[in-house]
């Protein structure tokens, strides 16, 4: 019994230190994207994904288990009931990103915290999973000069902040081969946009910014199931559905104007007064009901591949009791993954996972009557690492690399290029067992 409790003790201090470790990268790392297509709806949406799924692409909607390491996958939720033993999966991202219009181009960086998620079965039959993660991301800076009479005027917008997403989940399995399975949200973060004018060849001038302010907060849902069959002997065939409810979430709106001044080397200095301040209450966000539909086809602890095909109706999409003008989006995956021989002892490169994907979407942007577009490839590994003093436990370093663009370069639009690189730590480990003691 003293061993059971040493060990526990020790599980328990595991916990909380990656507790603190994910309070420390939340503190020093803000949420930030530096793209103007996250000015519409809700900002650039991230997706439910963790690095070892977006390495294929994106599927996941059909994906359970590979190669016979624990997944966790909140994509589908009716995955969980697949768990056999305690995971975690901790990460972190950072994003490389090009800018063109006509002859202009801009190099930003960016790196964050991106997840921290957590499951255990709770019987043979199902498991629980929690964790948190990013919903989505705004951020962009830009300005149009124009003339008034003799005078140039620039008008400058910007936009930052972004909406996270905190989830308990719950999958079952009925029979041998269909789990179900639920996830209750609660998405929370804060949306502000910017509006400025200013005179930049009047030094005489004091300028005035329009502010608006969202606190967002509230419960959405999502919901899954899986179905799985035998193809002869080694080959395990997996049909899934996911989805999210059409769900409102609260949100409270600030309105301020102010008048601000500018130093000698154009830093913007502390507004001089408020000209206005307007609480305008408590409101919602109406959030888009979602459909995605997948297949897999694996031989175990071989390979994977997988297709998803994802819809989502933005159209009904409102903040504020108004409707921002989104159009529906869809989008398809195909990717996989080949793991030469999980179980050699005598070459590493055999173990590791490679991981392989191309993505496409039409997103739910449209701007001068052209569709907004979303292309990319992905190419990842999973690296095992040895188990301490020859335990239980199974360590793995996912790292995925994302290249793809955003947008177009006719009508006058914006192309986005990026790379992505998403790092992730995986254990799986027999946590929360009871064990007889002779």
């Amino acid at each position: 019994m003293k061993l059971l409790q040493i060990k526990m003790y020790r599980r328990i201090n595991y916990i909380a230190a990656i507790l603190v470790l994910v309070c420390g990268l939340g503190a020093q790392a803000q949420v930030t994207t530096s793209s103007p297509y996250s000015r519409y709806g809700l900002g650039n949406i991230k997706g439910s994904l963790l690095p070892q799924l977006r390495a294929m692409g994106g599927i996941s909607t059909a994906v359970n288990k590979v190669s016979g390491f624990n997944y966790i996958n909140m994509q589908n939720p009716s995955s969980y009931a697949g768990i056999t033993l305690t995971t975690i999966d901790i990460g972190m991202n950072a994003s490389l990103t090009n800018l063109q219009k006509g002859s202009l181009s801009e190099n930003s960086f960016n790196a964050t915290f991106s997840h921290l998620a957590f499951a255990t079965p709770v019987s043979r039959h199902s498991a629980i999973s929690f964790g948190i993660l990013p919903y989505s991301d705004l951020g962009y800076s830009y300005r149009n000069r124009t003339k008034v009479d003799t005078s140039t005027v620039d008008q400058i917008y910007e936009g930052e902040g972004g909406l996270s997403k905190a989830y308990f989940g719950y999958g079952h399995r009925i029979g041998d081969h269909f789990r179900i399975g639920a996830n209750i949200e609660y998405i929370f973060g804060n949306l502000q946009t910017t509006r400025a004018t200013e005179y930049p060849y009047d030094a005489t001038s004091v300028y005035a910014k329009l502010q608006n302010k969202n606190s967002v907060g509230g419960i959405n849902y999502s919901y899954g199931l899986q179905y799985d069959f035998n193809v002869g002997k080694k080959t395990l065939v997996t049909l899934g559905y996911s989805g999210s409810y059409k769900g409102k979430i609260n949100t409270t709106q600030n309105f301020y104007a102010t008048r601000y001044l500018r130093d000698a080397s154009g830093n913007e200095q502390t507004a001089i007064d408020t000209l206005s301040s307007v609480d305008k209450g408590s409101s919602n966000i109406t959030l888009p009901l979602t459909h995605n539909f997948g297949i897999s086809i694996q031989q175990n602890d071989k390979w994977m591949v997988g297709a998803d095909f994802r819809m989502s109706k933005w159209s009904a999409t409102s903040i504020n009791g108004t409707n921002q003008g989104l159009q529906n989006s869809w989008g398809a995956s195909l990717g996989g993954q080949f793991t030469p021989d999980a179980y050699s002892y005598n070459n590493y490169m055999k173990r590791v996972d490679y991981r392989l994907g191309v993505s496409y979407d039409k997103t739910y942007i449209q701007i001068n009557n052209q569709d907004i577009k979303q292309m990319g490839a992905s190419l990842g590994f999973g690296f095992p690492l040895p188990s301490a003093n020859g335990g239980t436990a199974f360590y793995k370093i996912n790292f995925t690399t994302e290249v793809g663009q955003r947008g177009t370069l006719n009508n006058n639009l914006v192309k986005e290029q990026y790379i992505n690189f998403h790092l992730g730590f995986t254990l799986n480990d027999t946590w929360f067992r009871r064990y007889r003691v002779d």
